[in-house]
């Protein structure tokens, strides 16, 4: 299984209202940029990815699922644009910030130092368990 990162601002779309969505889940709609949407079509049901609140907090809170694969964003009529469910896993013990990324020379290649724009991620398998640890939660 392939591992990702999604960023949301929390004031818009928090890991509290992921949560609150239940087993059904929320469309990661809205995400304009080719590279995230490529990324997004190339997951797969049962994917896993960290849940990455941006401008606000800047950490990352805890662990989402995919839960449906790339179909049409619903917040659009333009055919190029696509995206996935995802579903709240379980929430990091204790969030890790963007400065703790940014401060361990393990992820110093980590997207999420060298491509922060990006809305949604790919993380490595070194990473993942790196950053669960950070968390508190089992990878």
């Amino acid at each position: 299984m392939a591992k990702w990162l999604f960023k949301s601002e929390p004031n818009k779309f928090s890991w509290d209202m992921l949560v609150a969505k239940g087993e059904a889940g929320e469309e990661w709609d809205g995400v304009r940029n080719y590279l995230a949407r490529n990324n997004m079509r190339a997951m797969k049901v049962g994917d896993r990815g960290f849940f990455y609140h941006s401008n606000i907090g800047k950490e990352i809170v805890g662990i989402a699922e995919v839960c449906a694969e790339a179909h049409h964003d619903s917040t659009t009529e333009d055919p190029r644009w696509d995206c996935v469910d995802i579903r709240a896993v379980r929430p990091f013990v204790r969030p890790v910030t963007l400065a703790e990324v940014k401060a361990d020379p393990r992820l110093e290649n980590m997207s999420l130092v060298t491509s922060m724009r990006l809305s949604v991620q790919p993380v490595t398998e070194e990473e993942w368990k790196l950053l669960c640890e950070l968390g508190g939660v089992d990878p």
